[in-house]
């Protein structure tokens, strides 16, 4: 079977590449004319303005909140806008009275309104738990085999509550990508599906509860310490205490005594069914599902398992405020105008078209003919990188900020390192006397390494600070990932086929000298000089000779006193032996 040749290969990945920018472009053109997506990247709230709220937070009864309390009140919020699908907001206190909202574009009825209300915690028993992830659509369970209620239910425990519907819902859920479409609150009344986020260590965990029985108002307080053993002394283990009032004392043990049943018909310790769980839902999403292992009657349980002190902090804190009754009153809305990003966006795309005619100008004066692939190579990167953006602002509320921004000006000459340590490599294969098909070939083995871990320290680099940072730095650190991702995609499946394709034309292969391939600019001689004439030492390239000359210097610079005397007398040796051949003949 004859090989496909490299010309044939590259142009094949090239027309791959092709398919791929055309599906990218269909995708975005049918987005934009459904009316849902559109051709400009969403900006964030620096670059496009937007709107500001301040929010005066209330308990029930008119009193005001403490400093804390303002703090949780922060954290509930932003919880809510980044649920809502709302990217890029800002969120703050004023006064230490108020909380100052700030969102790019105008928000809707649903966002105000789910932003005022009140935050919402209760206990509700867990029926079922799983992985976060969903489904896959071939693997769905059957209709006639989905769960049939037999009876109503008898109790927030019982398993009929798991209708068709229900079930459905849990295994299409996805913990790992939630929608971030939910705007309305569930019914206390009726089972919930729902997910415990994932942790630095431990993964995502959807759930069916059970309706609420334990409301979140019935906790007096909550607080966090050093758990004791069974003979009084502490141990290194965090637990979580929680008092309810009257009310919630009497339903919390009616609860534990039902759960507990559960527990130890599987077993105790050793048991794993759900139903010995009860879930604490904060606006309808789980903070913390743990088993009950005893009857607890004097409303004071207390929540352990491989907590750390921050861990027990949070959780407590979660308790005490997120329990609060706390609504929002909007006192003041304005629109707000993009004065960060206006005049600062201006002069970083300057900056950015400035250093992009820098590195035109060197490649074309460095590489000359060869510099058009690097400004090609630039241009589907370009294209590319804003087909992502654009399509990531539509289906995942992406947004641009001026950090962002920063972030595309500064991958401008990555990418370009990319193309200089490839074509820097094909050139010293050249000067090794290589032909400029076999060049490109040894070259592209030996530079993709060092691209690939160029790229992947990038890659590293902008995760770190991804997870690490806060606030407008993420969106440096998201397009500076997002660009090396498609640098890796351009050289690998443009600049390398391309230079594949351009080694067999006359004007590189024959290396006139504006190709930036030229031999002898190189100074490169070839290995094969005609039938009978191989490369001889004085052919061989300056550069060669030079190395050589300097090795032999070295070499003799090194060698000892005693050395350079064993050889001057093994030369005298040498010569006096000719010269007696000679007299003998």
């Amino acid at each position: 079977m004859a090989r496909t040749g490299p010309k044939k290969s590259g142009l094949r990945v090239l027309v791959w590449l092709g398919v791929v920018l055309a599906v990218l472009t269909a995708v975005l053109a049918g987005g934009t004319i459904a009316g849902q997506a559109s051709w400009a990247p969403k900006l964030a709230l620096d670059l496009e303005g937007g709107t500001q709220m301040i929010l005066a937070p209330k308990v029930e009864g008119g009193s005001d909140i403490n400093e804390d309390q303002l703090n949780q009140a922060v954290a509930i919020i932003r919880q809510r806008v980044d649920g809502s699908g709302v990217a890029e907001a800002e969120i703050s206190t004023q006064s230490g009275r108020n909380v100052v909202v700030s969102l790019p574009g105008t928000p809707s009825t649903q966002t105000r309104a789910l932003i005022q209300a009140s935050a919402d915690m209760n206990f509700r028993p867990v029926l079922l738990n799983g992985a976060g992830a969903a489904v896959p659509t071939e693997s769905l369970t059957p209709e006639d085999q989905l769960p049939k209620p037999t009876a109503e239910p008898a109790n927030s425990s019982d398993i009929n509550w798991i209708t068709a519907e229900v079930y459905r819902q849990f295994e299409t859920l996805d913990c790992d990508n939630p929608s971030q479409d939910k705007q309305e609150r569930s019914d206390p009344a009726k089972p919930l599906v729902t997910c415990e986020p994932a942790t630095a260590t431990t993964p995502a965990i959807k759930y069916i509860l059970g309706p609420v029985e334990v409301k979140g108002s019935n906790i007096v307080t909550s607080s966090f310490q050093l758990q004791q053993g069974a003979q009084g002394a502490v141990t290194n283990e965090w637990a979580v205490n929680i008092q309810f009032d009257g009310d919630g004392t009497a339903k919390f043990k009616e609860v534990t005594e039902r759960l507990n049943q559960f527990y130890v018909a599987a077993g105790g310790e050793t048991g794993t069914d759900p139903k010995s769980q009860f879930a604490i839902v904060l606006d309808d999403q789980v903070i913390s599902a743990p088993r009950s292992l005893a009857v607890i009657t004097d409303g004071r349980p207390q929540i352990t398992g491989g907590f750390t002190e921050q861990t027990a902090k949070a959780l407590s804190d979660q308790l005490r405020f997120g329990a609060l009754p706390i609504s929002f009153e909007i006192q003041s809305e304005q629109q707000i105008s993009a004065t960060l990003g206006g005049e600062q966006l201006r002069m970083g795309l300057l900056a950015g078209v400035i250093g992009l005619l820098l590195v035109v100008v060197y490649s074309l004066f460095q590489y000359r003919a060869l510099g058009l692939v690097t400004i090609a190579s630039l241009v589907v990167a370009g294209a590319l990188t804003y087909l992502a953006i654009a399509i990531l602002g539509w289906t995942e509320n992406y947004r641009l900020s001026l950090a962002g921004v920063a972030g595309l000006i500064v991958a401008i000459g990555q990418t370009a390192d990319s193309f200089i340590v490839y074509f820097e490599r094909i050139r010293d294969e050249l000067r090794e006397g290589r032909g400029l098909v076999s060049a490109v070939e040894n070259g592209w083995k030996r530079a993709k390494r060092t691209v690939l871990a160029s790229k992947a320290v990038n890659l590293l680099a902008a995760l770190v600070l991804y997870f690490v940072a806060v606030g407008n730095v993420r969106g440096f650190a998201f397009t500076l990932g997002l660009t090396a991702i498609a640098d890796l995609i351009v050289v690998f499946m443009f600049t390398h086929p391309t230079l594949q394709m351009i080694a067999r034309t006359k004007f590189f292969g024959e290396g006139h000298r504006f190709s930036g391939l030229d031999p002898k600019q190189l100074g490169a001689v070839p290995l094969y000089r005609g039938a009978g004439r191989l490369r001889t030492p004085e052919s061989k390239p300056a550069v060669v000779r030079a190395k050589n000359t300097g090795a032999a210097a070295e070499a003799e610079r090194r060698m000892t006193i005693a050395e350079r005397r064993l050889a001057e007398k093994q030369v005298q040796l040498t010569g006096s032996s000719k010269s007696a051949a000679k007299e003998n003949k």
